[in-house]
């Protein structure tokens, strides 16, 4: 039977809602009359609220938060000045175990609505820092008709994505990044006449072991690029700015070609976007477990798919396994294979689909498997199943895909442990490592 039209929220209608959890993307999850689900954003289990409706279906809402009337005793003032306007972070507003236990919450929930899985408790492994973390930040400038410039993140009520929260700082990033992007929006003049032409640009600013930055520009439209050099000439840490052009493309506008980061003890070169974890130091923590869970590879066929600059590949050659990497970025395979080399190790690296790919390469003796947020593409997972290794280890950026593919994978694997780590903090994103053994065994 439907939910009766009196009882779904029109736009505006005021609610007085006791929020029961936090749920992925970070909202908090109230019932009301036990009808439909009402999300309100920057609340807290357990405490009772007022909310005004933004959006109204028949089996769920979406509500603004409009006062606290029992406050959680999780609850605190965030450390961001910008955090009531802007839509980069979402838990600031409570303490960091609150924060580690809504996202053991998301995890578990997403095994058991999502995967149809009985899992083990997640733990989750806290980061070393909590703010001032982030190696790598992306913020949007857009310029107006009138030459004014905003820059910064989209806001936490903005519609697609059109409104814009001007900052001059993130507590989330590294203390390099802030130094560059405060000299920048005073360094790139009126309309931001230093920087190329062009309505809207993507921003992307890295900052590496030494506490050098690179600047990468997105949307360019052609021209406008004479400023740059001045910038680096004038900005004493800034070392690099790059331009991204269509299908990936980076060409160096200014400055060094590459600029060097340190990932697991290893050196590797960085241009552009190029992905890397933001969080180096809890990154390190969880790749030793990665690598703990592979256990005893000595003389064993290691396969390292979505394998990036192939660091833990390395690694793993080091503690004598038979390694293969696999990604499809050949920017990362070429500086993994000089890795290698340099190591003096065999360590083969595949510049390739895993889908693709992965095939060719089993049987293994032990998988690691860190695919991009869409998850394992079904062609890898029929690989894993008729050919299954006797160890996988699933690194994932989303629970809900996480889970989905383990789903997919359980005719062949079950689940032997589980460790969530938080690479993200006061955000609602977590990393989840998941071990699994073939059920054969």
């Amino acid at each position: 039977m439907g939910v009766s039209r009196k009882n779904v929220g029109s736009e505006g209608e005021a609610l007085e809602l006791t929020i029961e959890t936090i749920v992925a993307g970070g909202d908090g999850l109230a019932r009301r009359d036990n009808s439909c689900v009402v999300f309100v954003p920057r609340t807290a289990p357990g405490e009772r609220i007022e909310a005004t409706v933004t959006e109204g279906r028949r089996q769920w809402m979406r509500a603004r938060l409009t006062r606290v009337i029992d406050p959680s005793p999780s609850r605190r003032e965030p450390p961001c000045p910008h955090y009531d306007r802007c839509g980069g972070c979402q838990l600031q507003h409570i303490e960091y175990a609150a924060q580690l236990s809504a996202k053991a919450g998301i995890v578990a929930d997403a095994f058991r609505r999502l995967g149809r899985l009985d899992a083990p408790p997640v733990e989750v492994t806290p980061s070393p820092r909590q703010l001032g973390y982030r190696n790598r930040i992306s913020v949007v400038l857009r310029r107006s008709d009138t030459g004014s410039v905003a820059a910064g993140f989209h806001a936490l009520d903005g519609v697609g994505g059109k409104d814009l929260v001007d900052i001059d700082a993130c507590p989330l990033a590294e203390d390099p990044i802030n130094q560059v992007w405060a000299a920048l929006r005073t360094a790139w003049g009126d309309g931001a006449a230093e920087l190329p032409k062009g309505h809207e640009l993507r921003l992307t600013l890295r900052s590496n072991h030494q506490g050098r930055v690179g600047l990468a520009i997105e949307g360019s439209r052609g021209g406008g690029h004479a400023g740059i050099a001045r910038l680096v000439e004038g900005i004493d840490i800034l070392d690099s700015v790059w331009i991204l052009g269509k299908r990936g493309a980076v060409a160096r506008q200014a400055g060094l070609e590459t600029m060097p980061e340190r990932l697991g003890g290893y050196e590797i070169p960085l241009a552009g976007t190029a992905f890397t974890q933001v969080n180096r130091t809890a990154a390190d923590l969880m790749n030793e477990y990665v690598v703990e869970q592979c256990g005893d590879v000595s003389k064993r066929r290691v396969i390292d798919a979505y394998c990036g600059f192939g660091t833990r590949t390395v690694a793993l050659a080091r503690a004598g396994a038979i390694t293969v990497g696999i990604d499809f970025d050949a920017t990362a395979i070429e500086a993994a294979s000089r890795l290698a080399r340099e190591a003096g190790l065999g360590a083969v690296f595949i510049g390739a689909r895993v889908e693709r790919r992965i095939r060719k390469e089993l049987p293994a003796d032990v998988v690691v498997l860190n695919p991009p947020r869409s998850g394992i593409a079904p062609d890898a997972t029929r690989a894993l199943l008729d050919r299954p290794a006797e160890l996988l280890v699933y690194v994932s950026c989303d629970p809900a895909t996480l889970a989905r593919d383990l789903k997919r994978l359980s005719p062949g694997y079950r689940l032997n442990a589980c460790r969530a780590f938080d690479l993200f903090p006061q955000t609602s994103h977590v990393e989840t490592v998941a071990t699994l053994t073939p059920t054969g065994k």
